[in-house]
C-alpha cells in the first residue's frame, strides 16, 4: 500500500512541477493524473498495483473535502461582493458539464449500438 501511495503522490508532485515550471493554467494534480494515465497505458500492470490503494482513498474521499470546506467558510467574507458572479459561473459551468456528459453518453451509446448491430450481422 505504501508503494502505491508513493506512486500516486509522485505523479501528483510531477504534475505540480510541470504546472509550475511551464506556468500552465491547469492544476498540477490534473496534469499528474494525465501523466499517471499515460504511464498506466504503457505499463498496465501498474493499474493492478495502484487499484486497491486508490479504491481505499476513494472510500474516504469525503474527508478530503473538509479542508476545502473550511477554506470556503473562512474566505466567505471576501467573496461576498462577488456573489452574483460566483452563482452565475456555478450555474453556467454545471449546465455545460451536464450537457457535455449527455452528449458524450449519447455518442457512446450510438457507438455501442453500432457495434452490436455489426456483431449480429457477422
Amino acid at each position: 500500500m505504501l508503494r502505491a501511495l508513493a506512486t500516486l503522490l509522485l505523479f501528483q508532485c510531477l504534475g505540480e512541477g510541470v504546472s509550475y515550471v511551464f506556468h500552465l493554467p491547469v492544476p498540477g494534480p490534473v496534469i499528474g493524473m494525465l501523466l499517471l494515465f499515460g504511464f498506466v497505458m504503457m505499463r498496465p500492470s501498474t493499474a493492478d498495483e495502484i487499484e486497491p490503494t486508490a479504491l481505499e482513498l476513494l472510500r474516504h474521499l469525503s474527508l478530503l473535502f473538509i479542508p476545502a470546506g473550511v477554506g470556503i467558510m473562512v474566505s466567505a467574507g471576501k467573496v461576498r461582493g462577488d456573489a452574483l458572479a460566483v452563482v452565475v459561473s456555478l450555474a453556467v459551468s454545471t449546465t455545460l458539464a451536464i450537457a457535455v456528459a449527455a452528449l458524450v453518453t449519447r455518442a457512446l451509446l450510438r457507438r455501442q449500438r453500432r457495434g452490436m448491430v455489426s456483431a449480429e450481422n457477422a
